[in-house]
């Protein structure tokens, strides 16, 4: 097969590890920068350019879309699913987990558990949003927000007031959601390929922090997780439609609950707490379901 990777950075780790394992399973495979591809929106003949070139003849598009080049980069996955390629992840899954809370809401929808979350608009209503989840401590996350940026721990109801005025002050979108102080700073990454959980790793926030992002100073280790939890992870890429993903699931009184549901998980911290070749199987994912015309939307999302 011919591969394409669309990423910013041919040098990131995860890219690094897909090619490597394109080539070892014998394919070939090109790194595409996706802010250089342009696009020749027309009826007849779709088509995308890139660097003066005409890109075509891909058995398979493997999107590495940043969180910042959201907008764009799923408009040039649309694109190639409209030429009839292949696309790990579509567009319509990316662009619905990208949107913390259009997502939360599809959980919901499919009776997946979720730690209580509210969103609010005005300012009136922050005592009662307060309420609504449990009172403090809660957690106040920028819908925007990745890698734990944006996210603020309110341990008492005063500071998650003023948190949330300064927040809808800078006509920022939050939302609020219950603090899940049982897991004690730690939650597991359940990363998916099609539908099985092919690994999963806790992740331990540093002393003195509440947030397990590697990128925050986290640790991570591999872990053996519940049936349960097993398939809260899978039901939930489902119903994002994602066919990789990486599912945060924190563990409650009442079972396991999601945090998140991420289209472009890093393989370094995963592949390094299990030790298991995670970009390989992704390969050979790919291998067993690329072909024209295979994706659910065709680029109609």
């Amino acid at each position: 097969m011919h591969l394409a990777i669309l990423s910013r950075n041919a040098n990131l780790y995860s890219t690094r590890r897909l090619i490597e394992a394109a080539e070892q399973q014998g394919h070939s495979v090109r790194v595409v920068d996706t802010l250089r591809c342009y696009m020749n929106v027309t009826t007849s003949k779709p088509s995308i350019h890139y660097r003066g070139e005409e890109l075509e003849n891909f058995d398979a598009i493997i999107p590495r879309i940043g969180a910042s080049v959201t907008f764009y980069g799923t408009a040039v996955l649309r694109q190639f699913e409209m030429m009839g390629v292949y696309t790990l992840n579509e567009s319509v899954a990316i662009t619905r987990s990208r949107d913390k809370l259009r997502s939360l809401q599809l959980l919901s929808r499919k009776g997946i558990g979720l730690p209580i979350t509210g969103f609010a608009h005005s300012p009136d209503d922050i005592p009662d949003l307060i309420r609504m989840v449990g009172g403090a401590p809660l957690v106040i996350k920028l819908l925007e927000g990745t890698q734990g940026i944006g996210v603020v721990l309110a341990e008492t109801e005063k500071a998650a007031e003023s948190v949330i005025q300064a927040f809808m002050g800078l006509k920022a979108n939050i939302m609020v959601q219950e603090y899940i102080e049982e897991a004690g700073g730690a939650d597991i990454r359940c990363f998916v390929i099609g539908d099985k959980v092919v690994a999963a790793m806790k992740r331990q926030a540093s002393p003195g922090e509440f947030r397990s992002n590697l990128h925050r100073g986290g640790s991570a280790e591999l872990i053996k997780i519940t049936p349960q939890e097993r398939a809260t992870a899978t039901r939930a890429a489902k119903a994002m439609g994602l066919n990789v993903c990486g599912v945060d699931l924190l563990r409650s009184n009442h079972g396991p609950v999601v945090m998140e549901v991420n289209s472009s998980p890093g393989l370094e911290g995963i592949e390094a707490a299990t030790g298991k070749d995670i970009a390989g199987q992704i390969i050979e994912y790919i291998a067993r379901h690329a072909g024209p015309n295979k994706n659910r939307t065709r680029g109609r999302g």
